[in-house]
């Protein structure tokens, strides 16, 4: 049975610290950085709506559902993003990473692949996990080629998954690594992450 408590992770450039509710302004400004609310292939609230946004995050993570995290850029401590392990499948050894958004100025940065390290890395070697999913809009292009570079497989795309905030209906792309996948994807992102100007 997975055990996910709130831990930090961090590399030399990236920081994912526990979602804490001191990060409201810090995220709602970060989400400002390009409008991010406005691209409709995602579920990111309008700076407002951050104080619900924290709450819900909060709420799931007492319930056990999942554990989200603030990604902190650590040079002059940059608040550029959130994310989270989520439909956490404690019995089956599983976790999705998602809820995933980064300011529009860091994206195709570092950023994305350092925190996918992390997570990757702590859902493998210290939750022990069989397997770590990840999914994505059908539609949006970048995030389904972020999640590909990472050598993740295609598992299939639920149809008429979601009911999107603009109303539109969203086919879900799901995607998965494998516990004996690891080793050769962490050999090629720690390859990457050595690269000062790696692209995600």
């Amino acid at each position: 049975m997975l055990t996910i408590k709130p831990v930090t992770l961090s590399t030399d450039r990236l920081l994912l610290r526990p979602l804490a509710r001191e990060d409201i302004p810090a995220l709602a400004a970060a989400a400002s950085d390009g409008a991010l609310w406005e691209k409709p292939t995602t579920t990111i609230p309008r700076p407002e709506g951050f104080a619900a946004y924290v709450e819900t995050a909060l709420s799931l993570q007492d319930q056990g559902l999942a554990l989200p995290f603030t990604t902190v850029v650590r040079d002059g401590d940059q608040v550029v993003g959130c994310t989270r392990y989520m439909n956490i499948d404690a019995l089956n050894h599983r976790v999705e990473i998602g809820t995933t958004w980064i300011a529009r100025s860091w994206q195709r940065s570092f950023v994305n692949s350092h925190a996918k390290f992390l997570m990757l890395r702590h859902a493998f070697e210290t939750l022990e996990c069989n397997a770590v999913e990840l999914r994505t809009h059908r539609l949006n292009d970048q995030s389904r080629a972020a999640i590909e570079r990472l050598g993740a497989s295609l598992d299939g795309v639920l149809r008429r998954h979601m009911i999107m905030p603009d109303g539109h209906v969203r086919d879900t792309a799901v995607y998965s690594i494998l516990r004996e996948e690891w080793p050769a994807i962490r050999e090629r992102l720690e390859t990457r992450l050595a690269t000062p100007e790696t692209r995600s």
